[in-house]
């Protein structure tokens, strides 16, 4: 299959146009305007074929498209070290937060301790795209039944200039209020993050439906001053 010739047969220039604007950081040329369910059927395709292995080797790619397709392939990965393998191989070419959201592999539920592993060294990258995905990792599978207080405290603890890490910080905690309110309310009443990424969580979480009214009156109040 021609991958490239495939999306530019299912361009929606209207939602190029759409798309542009939610990713402002990225050229609109590079953008080809396949919308996500045709990415992800093309994905599946692809992985069950086996015709993806020469298009994930194939990096940098030159379209937005291509990236969000090679995310969501890594989604489809069943053997989990080839999927750490190819994850690490991709993520340094992850330059905006859609291609990056993209990825959650399903093969992750089943790997969770060696998963942290990969988890910390994301962390300490300098890259903020690694570093994003690292805490949507931990957004997408410890917040349940794996959670322990030492990941919230260690996302706490990031400090980074980057607006798109700490927008993955702050949605991180407005997610962990909903889950787990009791053990990471201390968070917010003894504030370790810069004001804007506590504010943002606090407003996140407030905008959820899942958290009762008088909890959220009660966040309102510990928002903190912001110079």
């Amino acid at each position: 299959m021609d991958i490239k010739k495939e999306l530019f047969a299912n361009r929606d220039l209207k939602y190029k146009d759409f798309h542009a604007s939610l990713v402002p950081n990225i050229s609109k040329e590079t953008i080809i305007g396949v919308r996500v369910p045709i990415l992800r059927k093309l994905a599946s395709e692809l992985y069950k074929s086996g015709e993806y292995k020469q298009f994930i080797d194939d990096l940098p790619h030159k379209y937005f498209d291509e990236n969000s397709l090679h995310s969501m392939i890594i989604d489809n990965i069943k053997d989990y070290d080839e999927c750490i393998e190819k994850l690490n191989t991709f993520l340094p070419y992850v330059d905006n937060w859609a291609t990056c959201d993209a990825l959650s592999p399903k093969v992750f539920k089943k790997h969770k301790n060696e998963l942290l592993q990969e988890i910390d060294i994301w962390l300490a990258s300098d890259m903020p795209y690694t570093i994003r995905f690292g805490i949507k990792m931990l957004m997408d599978f410890y917040l349940d039944d794996d959670f322990i207080i030492e990941y919230a405290t260690g996302v706490a603890a990031i400090q980074s200039n980057e607006y798109y890490v700490n927008m993955m910080i702050a949605w991180y905690f407005a997610t962990a209020l909903t889950k787990q309110y009791d053990k990471v309310i201390h968070i917010f009443k003894n504030p370790v993050m810069s004001p804007w990424v506590h504010n943002k969580a606090i407003q996140k979480a407030r905008e959820s439906f899942r958290i009762s009214n008088d909890k959220k009156e009660y966040l309102k109040s510990l928002k903190i001053k912001e110079e």
